[in-house]
């Protein structure tokens, strides 16, 4: 017997389950929005932030300028291939550098503000039926949306299983004094792909310092610590902490019924470098008006608006990491071409805007355009080489 009736119940506190309970709440659908932590709390992060997740929280109404407060923006990126050749240039638009601790604390506030209900609770049990979704046997929902990150406790609750080891990433962060304070800087290697260190400016003199690969490398941590200390040899940080990544060629299906999966639970990350919280942002708004299209209809409906959102991108990036997989040296060669002196002069722009996924949302320039067209052939071919797979035709 359930003790309270909602509309909608979010699992997970995290952007995308906040933006969710703040999207519905402020249209009057009670939303109870279900977390194991305090906040605020600390979570394993690069705290870079994506323009199109704030394009997502003002369309909800979100005071993005509040949200920033005391954080500038970081207009450019660099990017240093294994050969040690740099590539440095502005983005279309500039992105955040937020602490996950005090972004998120501020995003629950926004969501309180707009009227959802919040608890902590450890979700332990989830149970679908025809006409709403039980949680713990005491809770239950029109509709529930799991967006309870790369573990995914509604995920496995459901059967869908947790992701392959393959498919897998793990990335050790912490803070360090910042060297570099007008860049997103990403190192990358020739020993693994994909592999790379980062160093964001948070805008306080610190920097959001970390490395990261693929589980299926054998990544330890000393191996992880040993990654960022060869890449960047002059970050001294802080208490280091680990977090695993789900990336998107491993995406599970979403569920039938009155259940839709957001952001990292459902794999939905940049499988080319890993950025979550754009994505889960973005699965957040479809989730929303999915559910206030019907609830009875909320899952096939998001399940069509999720693969119209990212299919196009993540099926060509996908297909595009599985190659970098399987061939390291042609990867790390190919990487030294993209940013030998004359080459990169000519497709830095373009390559920056596709690695990040910004093609839909850029503004319109030659880069942009170029990105794009990128986009929509990379699609077509890895969607005509998993119907050839299936078909047992060549491609």
């Amino acid at each position: 017997m359930s003790d309270r009736v909602y509309d909608v119940i979010v699992v997970g506190a995290g952007p995308g389950g906040t933006s969710v309970a703040t999207f519905l709440a402020r249209r009057g659908i009670s939303t109870l929005v279900l977390d194991r932590a305090d906040f605020p709390r600390d979570k394993v992060c690069g705290d870079a932030v994506a323009p199109e997740a704030f394009d997502v929280l003002a369309a909800l109404g979100v005071d993005v300028a509040a949200l920033t407060d005391g954080y500038p923006p970081v207009p450019r990126l660099s990017l240093r291939s294994p050969g040690g050749a740099v590539v440095e240039r502005a983005t279309a638009r500039p992105s955040f550098v937020v602490p996950r601790e005090v972004l998120d604390a501020r995003l629950l506030t926004a969501a309180l503000a707009a009227g959802a209900e919040v608890r902590r609770q450890l979700v332990r049990r989830v149970e679908p039926g025809a006409d709403g979704v039980v949680v713990d046997g005491a809770l239950e929902a029109g509709v529930l949306v799991g967006a309870d990150g790369a573990e995914s406790v509604v995920r496995r609750a459901l059967g869908l299983g947790a992701n392959a080891p393959t498919r897998l990433a793990v990335a050790i962060r912490g803070y360090a004094p910042a060297t570099d304070g007008g860049a997103l800087r990403l190192v990358t290697t020739a020993q693994r792909w994909p592999a790379y260190a980062w160093s964001f400016p948070i805008g306080d003199g610190r920097a959001n310092v970390g490395y990261g690969e693929l589980v299926s490398g054998g990544a330890n941590r000393a191996h992880l610590v040993d990654g960022l200390h060869r890449l960047l040899p002059d970050a001294a940080p802080d208490a280091l902490r680990a977090h695993r990544l789900p990336l998107s060629t491993g995406r599970p299906r979403q569920p039938d019924g009155r259940v839709l999966l957001a952001g990292d639970a459902a794999g939905l990350i940049n499988p080319l470098q890993g950025e979550g919280i754009g994505p889960a942002m973005v699965s957040a708004r479809l989730a929303a008006e999915a559910v206030l299209a019907g609830p009875d209809q909320a899952a096939r409906g998001y399940a069509q608006a999720v693969e119209a959102a990212f299919g196009q991108y993540m099926a060509g990036a996908s297909a595009l990491q599985q190659v970098m997989l399987r061939r390291p040296r042609t990867t790390s060669a190919a990487t030294r071409l993209l940013t030998a002196p004359v080459v990169r002069r000519a497709v830095a722009g373009t390559w920056s805007v596709y690695w990040n996924g910004l093609a839909d949302g850029a503004r319109p320039r030659p880069a942009a355009w170029t990105a794009r067209a990128v986009q929509v052939t990379a699609g077509r071919l890895a969607r005509r080489g998993r119907g050839s797979a299936r078909t047992g035709t060549e491609a």
